[in-house]
């Protein structure tokens, strides 16, 4: 397929045209990220948006892929001496990968096989010859080829190796197995039974034991879960062809078999036989071979569900509202290793650490307070980031003390997702950032950090540890790193980054900016001190033009030498922004944020050869609010007081809680029991809900009613429809299986989840402090 060629299917695809397409690919191929094209060369690709561009990019990928396997194919048939026109039409036309393999699979070299053996015997004639005339009797035709030096003995060998030849014929004809394959598809099912004696063994597949559902309408949860559950030995998976098996006589496969070739019984002596050879073909080879293809099939359409939801919920939780430029205390709770503190100041930086014992078996819990009271005043914290692993809720008490007790410090307590923070902690680049610390206080920093700006810390994660995935580490890691690496992207890009201190890790991700690259602006900016200006970006060692065009949009300078330097402006279009004072009469301070000026103004006036309607739009939008952050504002959620275990709660309850994780069948909401709660795709609201995230994402903030509360199994039921009737003892919801171990997400455990809010004014109540806590707090100077 020429490249215009295919051009023009993903322009058919996209519902845009040819030229918008060629543009865009132009760009890509021109070394131009997503997130440029779309901001600033809106003129170019006909304003197509980053959707469409990463569709564009992914199927311009595949369908090159595609043109690459077929000039192989090409090749290899006419190397073999068996390419005509009729063929090479047929592949030329080939519009999928699974097609053109199917065209190719005669061809396709292999190990000999029966029916190459019976081909050699010279037995295909014996073959050809029952299938043009049923009339011949089997046995008496069979017997004129035997012949012992072929390796024939006998009459019954002869019509083996002829049902051989015309069973490879059956199954490699692409047309009758593309037929079987899309039919087998729609009316076919995957059932799961449980192995013999593995039912303890595998009881958190309890729900697959004895189960069947047609391929067409299984989630993708649902599919993973299956074949995870078939990986660990529980459970035996089959491909079945249809719901309801045909007891006697051919299925309709053997029936379209024999139809494609013309074979049916008529009482002629070789239609027995004919049809055996169509059974046999069917029983032994086509339904094998569909059964794998509909497996990989299966399976991939679960990965690339499972993708697009890990894909959505990162988004969410990397554009997360920031608490912003406030002094910040982390917390990482712990038992016996106490609780590692870390406290950073508005910038991020890292101001003092200690480590406090709380809880058992040290349980100094009074000494805990005034530790944390003393450095909460002398550094001016605001806020306290409790991570939400072992011992938060423990951690959490402590801290609601410390603000009843301390109502002076005016300390506001936010529980927020540790996941991946061990991950960041023992990285390279921590022992790099943090030399100084030890690697336990490392997770404190990160929990701290996180709270202030999600994008800024999650970044130097891989995205695959951060966990808000259904079942990850069951799908492609190609797959999923590229669409992560791709969702990180965007998500960097469209908040733009401060290069006076963004991280490296943080550069990185910025359009045009690779890793070496972010490390010598990093090394700059250390021996020359802050950019004062974009154009001085151009100073940077292996900056040159192509990178500085792509990534200079993206990166602001706060209070630099240039206003504009600090807006979402791009250096190429800072002429249209000074033709747009002249026109207006005004400088640069007085215009930017002056929305009634601004508001006034004809775009088209503006527009020239170079910068279109578009890009003047999109200029006089941020000249009114200049490096808009595209999040949300910050807010936290309040637990409620006296519900801090699964044992406290209770059918009817309304709590306030904040959505972890979105998968394919519901959400789950951290409502501060340790225990993720499960809101059903089926409690989420009284309209069908086809999509979970229609409904809630990561980090928002919601109100629940609890329906069911299973101890035994930790399985928290939840209601969005808080006028739902729940009946006594609870009314369950059905809660998908989690396959076992909570990975990348996929169930209760706490320590996976987006970003977690929760502010519980105060905590448990205690009296003034005196005694032993008001002499230790004396003795340190508190009053």
């Amino acid at each position: 397929m020429p490249e215009s060629k295919i051009e023009q299917q993903i322009a058919e695809e996209l519902g845009v045209g040819v030229g918008q397409v060629t543009s865009a690919v132009g760009l890509l191929d021109g070394g131009a990220t997503v997130p440029f094209i779309a901001r600033y060369r809106k003129e170019v690709t006909g304003a197509l948006d980053d959707a469409q561009l990463r569709t564009l990019e992914d199927r311009l990928r595949y369908l090159r892929e595609l043109e690459e396997r077929r000039v192989a194919v090409l090749d290899s048939i006419r190397s073999q001496g068996k390419l005509d026109d009729e063929l090479e039409a047929r592949i030329l036309a080939a519009d999928s990968k699974a097609r053109l393999e199917d065209i190719y699979l005669p061809y396709k070299p292999k190990r000999r096989t029966k029916a190459q053996i019976a081909r050699e015997a010279g037995l295909e004639p014996l073959a050809d010859g029952l299938l043009d005339d049923p009339t011949v009797d089997p046995k008496a035709a069979a017997a004129a080829f035997v012949d012992a030096d072929k390796g024939v003995a006998d009459a019954d060998a002869a019509l083996e190796g002829a049902r051989a030849i015309l069973v490879e014929r059956f199954a490699e004809d692409a047309d009758l197995i593309g037929e079987l394959r899309e039919k087998m598809w729609g009316e076919g099912r995957l059932a799961a039974k449980v192995r013999a004696g593995k039912e303890t063994e595998g009881a958190k597949f309890a729900d697959y034991f004895d189960f069947a559902e047609p391929f067409t309408k299984l989630p993708s949860h649902r599919i993973l879960a299956m074949f995870r559950g078939e990986k660990e030995e529980i459970l035996d998976l089959t491909m079945e062809p249809e719901a309801e098996p045909v007891e006697t006589g051919p299925s309709d496969y053997e029936v379209r078999i024999a139809h494609r070739f013309g074979i049916s019984d008529q009482g002629r002596p070789a239609d027995a036989w004919l049809n055996g050879c169509v059974r046999w073909a069917w029983r032994t080879k086509i339904q094998l071979h569909l059964g794998i293809d509909l497996r990989m099939r299966l399976r991939q359409a679960a990965e690339d569900e499972a993708v697009r939801v890990f894909a959505a919920n990162l988004r969410d939780l990397l554009l997360a509202a920031p608490a912003g430029t406030r002094a910040t205390m982390g917390l990482d709770p712990g038992f016996r290793t106490g609780v590692k503190v870390a406290v950073v100041d508005a910038t991020g930086k890292v101001v003092a650490t200690d480590t406090i014992y709380p809880h058992q078996p040290q349980q100094r819990w009074d000494e805990a307070l005034v530790t944390l009271a003393k450095l909460a005043k002398q550094h001016s914290v605001e806020l306290v980031a409790i991570g939400n692993g072992t011992a938060s809720r423990e951690t959490d008490k402590l801290a609601g003390e410390l603000i009843s007790k301390f109502a002076d410090l005016k300390l506001t307590k936010v529980m927020v997702s540790e996941a991946g923070a061990s991950v960041y902690s023992a990285s390279a680049f921590a022992s790099q950032e943090l030399p100084s610390l030890d690697v336990s206080l490392r997770g404190a920093v990160s929990i701290a950090r996180r709270l202030q700006d999600p994008l800024a810390e999650l970044v130097k994660i891989d995205p695959k540890s951060i966990g808000v995935g259904q079942y990850q580490h069951d799908i492609s890691e190609v797959s999923l790193s590229r669409s992560l690496d791709a969702v990180v992207e965007d998500c960097v890009n469209a908040v733009g980054v401060d290069v006076n201190t963004a991280s490296a890790p943080l550069l990185t991700r910025v359009s045009g900016i690779g890793s070496s690259l972010a490390e010598s602006i990093v090394a700059h900016r250390d021996a020359n001190g802050p950019f004062r200006e974009r154009t001085a970006l151009k100073e940077v060692a292996r900056l040159g033009p192509k990178a500085f065009e792509q990534c200079a949009g993206f990166l602001r300078i706060p209070g630099g030498d240039d206003p504009l330097d600090s807006s979402a402006v791009h250096p190429e279009a800072y002429p249209v922004v000074r033709r747009i004072l002249e026109a207006t009469g005004s400088d640069l301070p007085s215009l930017i944020g002056n929305s009634r000026v601004l508001t006034k103004l004809d775009p088209r006036k503006f527009v020239d050869d170079t910068f279109g309607l578009p890009t003047v739009t999109d200029i006089l939008a941020e000249l009114d609010k200049p490096g808009r952050d595209p999040r949300p504002a910050f807010k936290t959620a309040a637990f409620a007081d006296g519900v801090d275990k699964l044992s406290d709660l209770k059918a009817g309850m309304t709590l306030e809680g904040v959505v972890t994780n979105v998968a394919a069948f519901g959400a789950f909401v951290d409502i501060g029991v340790h225990q993720d709660g499960l809101v059903h795709v089926s409690a989420m609201s009284k309209n069908f809900v086809k999509d979970p995230r229609e409904v809630a994402k990561p980090g928002d903030i919601v109100r629940v009613k609890v329906l069911d509360v299973d101890i035994p199994r930790k399985r928290i039921s939840l209601t969005l429809r808080l006028d739902d009737e729940v009946t006594p003892g609870g009314k369950p919801q059905r809660a998908e299986p989690r396959g076992g171990q909570r990975q990348g997400g996929q169930g209760g455990q706490r320590g996976q989840g987006g970003k977690r809010g929760g502010q519980r004014g105060g905590g448990r109540q205690q009296p003034a402090p005196g005694g032993a806590l008001a002499d230790a707090l004396r003795r340190a100077g508190y009053k």
